[in-house]
This record gives C-alpha cells, sequence and structure tokens, in this order.
C-alpha cells in the first residue's frame, strides 16, 4: 500500500475526527476508496474503536436505480436515522467510478430525496465527522489528469502540515472575525456586499474538511446585494452548471441564470425558502491546491477564489444575536479572484487578484 494512504488515515484519526478508544464509527465509501477504508481500519482498530462501512452517500449504481424507480415521494428512513444517533465519528470518502452515475437523475427527484434526508445530515454533523477524498482514477478523469498526477496533486493538498496551514488562515481570521461588510468585486461581472457582523469566522485546517485550507462564515440572511458570476463550473447531482449569474437584493436571489443546465440550478434555487439566500462566504487559502478539479471539496480552498454557498449556514458561523439560513441544501460555487478582483473588508482591500494583505506580492 502507498506510505502516504496510511498517512491520509492517520490524519483523518488523529487531527480531523480525534478518533478514541470505544468510539463508534461509519465510514461511507464507494468501493474503489477500499486502500483507504483499509488504512482506517487499522487505525481504528490500533485506537480500539468500532468500525462500520456503508456507500450511502457516494453516487453508486444502487443510489442511482433507487432514485429512478422511485415515484418521487420520500420519507425520512427511521432506520438509517437511527444509526447515525448511535454514531461518535463519520467519515465520508469522496471516491467514485463514475463522476456523472446519477446524471439521469430528475433534479427533482433528487431534490425530494435530499428534503427527506435533512434530518440525517443535521445528525451527521452532530458528531465527529470529516469529509475527504481518495484518488480514484474516475475523479483524476473528470480534473484532466493522468491517475499518479492526481494521486500526488490529493495528498499534496491533504498530508500537510496542518498546524502551519492554521497560522497562515489566522492572518485571514484576525480579519474578517470583527468586521461588519464584505464587497467582493471581480471584473465588471461581480459586485456583491454583504454583513457579517456579529458571525465567528472559521479557520478550516482539516479538521472537518480534508484537505482544508478556508476561512468561512455566513453573510447576515437578509444583507447581501448586488451580482455575482460564478466563472468557475460546478458538478452537482452529476451535471456540469456553467456560469451562474445570481442577483441579490435583500439578501434573496432576486434572478439568475447560467449558460449550462440552468434548469438544475432553478431546482435548486427552488428547494426551499432558504434556498435562495447565501449561508456562506469563503476564501480559499491552501496553495497547494493551484488548479481546478471540477472537485468543489478542493477547488473551494484555491488561494486566489472565492466561494460562496446558496442554503443553509453552519450553526457555528451563526452569532448568537444573529438568525442563521436554514435549507435542505449547501451548494458553493466559486469566484475566480485571480485577476482584476479585489476583496474589501469594511472599506479596506485585504486580498487584490489573489494575493492577500500579509503575503508578500500585495500591492495596495
Amino acid at each position: 500500500m502507498d506510505p502516504r494512504i496510511r498517512e491520509h488515515a492517520q490524519i483523518i484519526a488523529d487531527h480531523s475526527v480525534d478518533l478514541q478508544a470505544g468510539d463508534n464509527v461509519i465510514i461511507d465509501a464507494h468501493p474503489v476508496a477500499e486502500d483507504l477504508v483499509v488504512a482506517l481500519h487499522e487505525v481504528i482498530g490500533d485506537v480500539g474503536a468500532n468500525p462500520l462501512t456503508t456507500s450511502q452517500r457516494t453516487g453508486t449504481r444502487n443510489t442511482r436505480a433507487y432514485l429512478r424507480a422511485s415515484d418521487g415521494e420520500f420519507e425520512t428512513p427511521e432506520h438509517e436515522l437511527a444509526l447515525i444517533e448511535n454514531t461518535d465519528v463519520y467519515i465520508a470518502i469522496r471516491a467514485t467510478d463514475n463522476a456523472t452515475q446519477t446524471s439521469d437523475v430528475s433534479p427533482e427527484v433528487s431534490s425530494a430525496h435530499r428534503q427527506a434526508h435533512s434530518p440525517i445530515l443535521e445528525e451527521r454533523l452532530s458528531t465527529r465527522w470529516c469529509l475527504t477524498q481518495f484518488p480514484a482514477p474516475a475523479n483524476a478523469q473528470l480534473a484532466e489528469m493522468s491517475t499518479e498526477g492526481y494521486e500526488n496533486f490529493v495528498w499534496d493538498a491533504v498530508n500537510k502540515d496542518w498546524d502551519e496551514q492554521y497560522e497562515l488562515q489566522e492572518n485571514m481570521v484576525e480579519i474578517l472575525d470583527p468586521a461588519d461588510e464584505v464587497r467582493i468585486v471581480s471584473g465588471d461581472t461581480t459586485d456583491v456586499t454583504m454583513s457579517v457582523e456579529g458571525n465567528p469566522t472559521l479557520n478550516d485546517h482539516g479538521e472537518h474538511n480534508l484537505p482544508g485550507g478556508e476561512v468561512f462564515t455566513a453573510p447576515v440572511a437578509d444583507s447581501v446585494d448586488g451580482e455575482v458570476l460564478f466563472d468557475m463550473p460546478l458538478y452537482h447531482q452529476g451535471r456540469e452548471i456553467t456560469d451562474v449569474s445570481l442577483e441579490f437584493d435583500g439578501g434573496e436571489v432576486v434572478s439568475h441564470s447560467a449558460a449550462k443546465n440552468e434548469d438544475l440550478l432553478t431546482e435548486v434555487l427552488n428547494t426551499d425558502d432558504g434556498a435562495r439566500r447565501l449561508g456562506e462566504l469563503g476564501i480559499g487559502m491552501n496553495r497547494d491546491i493551484d488548479q481546478f478539479t471540477y472537485n468543489m471539496l478542493f477547488d473551494e480552498k484555491m488561494g486566489d477564489t472565492v466561494h460562496m454557498a446558496v442554503g443553509r449556514a453552519y450553526d457555528d458561523t451563526i452569532g448568537e444575536d444573529n438568525e442563521g439560513n436554514d435549507s435542505a441544501v449547501h451548494v458553493d460555487m466559486i469566484v475566480d479572484m485571480s485577476e482584476d478582483s479585489r476583496i474589501e473588508v469594511d472599506g479596506e482591500v485585504v486580498q487584490r487578484d489573489g494575493t492577500f494583505r500579509f503575503e508578500d506580492g500585495f500591492e495596495e
């Protein structure tokens, strides 16, 4: 086994989920991630915890078959909820043999299925959890990379000094955490403002998401105004959405468009009332993620990007005097900030063309 896989497993156990003796652990993984699952079982055995492997959320053939055969009416599966309620640690591993496996499932069915599983998502988020990636060949193909090149890319981004990354990112936390207003400008297609007053800024250094590499917070729900062109594509439900344009007024999306699969974007925004509001503002800071790979777990962490998510806000990013945005969805979308772009915090430019104020090369 590649020693980097064992290192990956050890980082998950020690850094991301703080694995303890007696923990009940679910590993949710596609079969192509077997090597990482095996390495995790070795670590779990060393610690004296209790593993169970499933493949509930990985876009496998059985998921597609079930959704296509269903009538689109779903109830929360109580047995699955009970399983999560008795779980201490939840580890989700992204990997697939076909990145577009569920592309022919209707958006309406996928949305209904997601809504029925919202209580399970809430319960998972109350555990010690980690979402990570195994470099499977299908994911390498989606990233337009060789398998070996993608393996190097993934493990360079994952197997790193996370204490050092934390210190870098804390520079941005110190700027954003006490702030009131943030403005994002990119070319003549993006100019959006939002308040983050009273909402904590979190330092993602590889705990829940591995790789980490961002700082993020939640906008005050009704404060978002302006237009955003998300000029990097995303994959959602196995389909690509490109050039998403959103216009906000009073915090709500009042118009939208996309160059490709606009119907899927519309379905996301129509999921529920909260799906038309922003639940997250994130700023990428992982310099080992240096190319776009059609994988949001990595792409949103690139150092010259900003991402915003429509839908659910994470509880930890909501101040006690503020109200969080609630939704069954959380869909991240990315703005390239590498050229003709800036981030302003309370009127001061803190990043220009992808370079932060505290990095070498920043220009006033």
